[in-house]
């Protein structure tokens, strides 16, 4: 209020400025009281002054600097600091850095909140000079343009950053194009996860290939305000708000596809932590062939996913590929005759003939809400995200019970563990074994490159640690990563799933009835269930030379060796 209240009436700058006299200034006030207005823009309209004396007035009034953008020409590293998006919210165009301050020019006088909210968006300490409305609109157009044609950096996959924000200089500011050009770049290298980390002295973008992370050339720091600001707009968040942690979604064109990246940002210590999920429908809706099925588990999940009743659970850590099995038997049961309604959190890919349900807590509608209404839509079968909570379970079982089919996953280590996280849930152990048909747990291990693997004799104890001998081996070739320019040096080239498939035998729904320990239970599924554990499924890949013992010793537990 202090502030202010010390504010100078414009009339008065402008006088101590000599632009105007007492006597011009009440001439001003009798025209405007008559046709309304500004008495900066009756001054103007009388030819007491011109618009470049009333915007010097006014930048005086505000206590800002006074910029003369009349030329028109700014420098295109400067203007890449301020994504178009934001610069058209606010009203500003970047005319200078100086490091520690990032001035802005404005057409009009801007309001403290603009400030505060600018300072947020592009992470910068802001400060900000006046430009006449003419000057301003004119620079603005020559800076950003109108529309037209992108002009999106064709470099190459691995292409620095700061090339891409240097080359050329299309109607799109070069940050945008910086953006999209990271996003496609990832999409072509068939990455899942997208990682845009701010440090202390630098922003580091690394991509997951294959379940790896591979950090490629970094973004100058200077750009990490625009780029965050950027991906939030894209992902509709609220740029002013980077103390609590939003989620968002992006829509990316590709190659004549779309993308569904969701996004995450993360407040961090050196600024906020975005990570973006590329969620390619046409990549990842792959059939139960392609996920590394082997003859006989093949041919025993297909007969399990196809009975009328029951709950069919898949487990596994983050990441793992539970939601592209459950997908793929949902395409293999989706026919006019069956109705299947899924609960997801969220939605990850929309499958024609399916009736797919969002979780939203924030209004109430979680999965066991889904649940219960869904019941009432007479469905065949339901696919459930996840089993989080002892409501969600036993609706879930009474579901089975009643003649559903029911799909859902479970986060434990393994296939029997399952059994024991239901009941820890509160199960009763005769509903689990009563409801459950089978249970599967799954990792993901990296095929090897085929242009560039090289047979390779393991040393004893690697075999060891993987329960094997020479003579397990036999004639069989083992491969080792070599790395070549088809996958970009690390020797693997996508992912094959492996599997641990435990169908529940009548003497195993007795054990689990009579509350044996999971470890007799587990026994018991190898004898009589046929299971085969992931360290056996991940072997027999090994001796098929698609992937490495390093990749099954890094998803399963080692043996113990005496």
């Amino acid at each position: 209020m202090a502030a202010a209240a010390k504010r100078r009436l414009l009339g008065e700058v402008l006088q101590r400025l000599g632009y105007c006299k007492a006597d011009d200034v009440k001439r001003a006030l009798r025209y405007q009281q008559e046709n309304g207005g500004l008495i900066g823009e009756a001054l103007v309209q009388l030819g007491v002054i011109d618009a470049v004396k009333l915007t010097k007035g006014l930048a005086k009034q505000s206590n800002v600097p006074f910029v003369n953008l009349s030329k028109g020409n700014l420098p295109a590293s400067v203007v890449s600091l301020v994504p178009r998006e934001v610069a058209e919210e606010h009203g500003i165009l970047p005319v200078k850095d100086t490091g520690d301050a990032l001035f802005v020019a404005a057409g009009e006088p801007l309001d403290p909140f603009t400030l505060d909210n600018l300072r947020f968006a592009l992470n910068r300490n802001v400060k900000w000079a006046l430009a006449t409305p003419e000057d301003f609109e004119r620079t603005r157009k020559k800076a950003y343009g109108e529309g037209g044609e992108s002009g999106r950096i064709q470099a190459g996959a691995r292409g620095g950053a700061a090339a891409a924000v240097a080359a050329g200089e299309g109607d799109d500011a070069p940050i945008i194009r910086l953006v999209e050009k990271i996003i496609s770049d990832a999409a072509r290298a068939k990455a899942s996860d997208i990682h845009v980390e701010p440090l202390a002295d630098s922003l580091r973008v690394r991509y997951r290939v294959d379940g790896v992370c591979h950090e490629i050339e970094n973004p100058p720091k200077n750009l990490q305000g625009p780029i965050l600001s950027r991906l939030k707009l894209m992902a509709n968040m609220d740029l002013s708000e980077k103390r609590k942690p939003q989620d968002g979604r992006i829509k990316f064109a590709f190659q004549g596809r779309s993308l569904d990246l969701r996004v995450s940002a993360l407040p961090a210590y050196h600024g906020e932590s975005v990570v973006m999920r590329i969620l390619d429908k046409e990549e990842s809706l792959v059939s139960l062939e392609a996920l590394g099925f082997e003859g006989e588990d093949y041919k025993r999940f297909e007969n399990i996913i196809k009975r009328p009743n029951g709950i069919f659970l898949v487990t596994g850590p983050t990441g793992s590929g539970k939601t592209t099995t459950l997908y793929a038997a949902l395409k293999e049961l989706n026919r006019p005759d069956v109705k299947i309604i899924t609960a997801e959190d969220p939605v990850e890919y929309n499958i024609p003939g399916i009736n797919q349900c969002q979780v939203h807590r924030r209004i109430g509608l979680d999965f066991a809400r889904i649940l219960r209404a869904m019941l009432r839509q007479a469905p065949n079968i339901i696919l459930v995200g996840e089993i989080r909570d002892l409501e969600t379970a036993e609706i879930a079982v009474q579901a089975a019970l009643t003649g559903h089919l029911v799909f859902s996953t479970l986060h434990t280590n393994d296939a029997p563990s399952a059994i024991s996280r239901l009941i820890d849930l509160g199960m009763k152990p005769f509903l689990v074994s009563s409801a459950i048909q089978a249970v599967m747990a799954q990792r993901l291990v990296r095929r090897l490159c085929p242009a560039c693997r090289k047979p390779h004799k393991p040393a004893e104890a690697d075999l060891r640690a993987v329960g094997l001998s020479r003579s397990d081996i036999g004639k069989a070739v083992i491969y080792r990563a070599e790395g070549c320019d088809d996958c970009m040096g690390t020797g693997y080239r996508g992912r094959v799933g492996v599997f641990e498939l435990m169908e529940l035998s009548s003497q195993m729904r007795e054990m689990i009835f009579r509350e044996e320990s999971m470890e007799r239970i587990r026994e018991e599924a190898k004898v009589t269930g046929e299971m085969t554990t992931l360290q056996a499924d991940g072997l027999r890949k090994v001796l098929q030379g698609v992937t490495t013992i390093e990749e099954v010793l890094r998803i399963t537990q080692r043996v113990d060796i005496a």
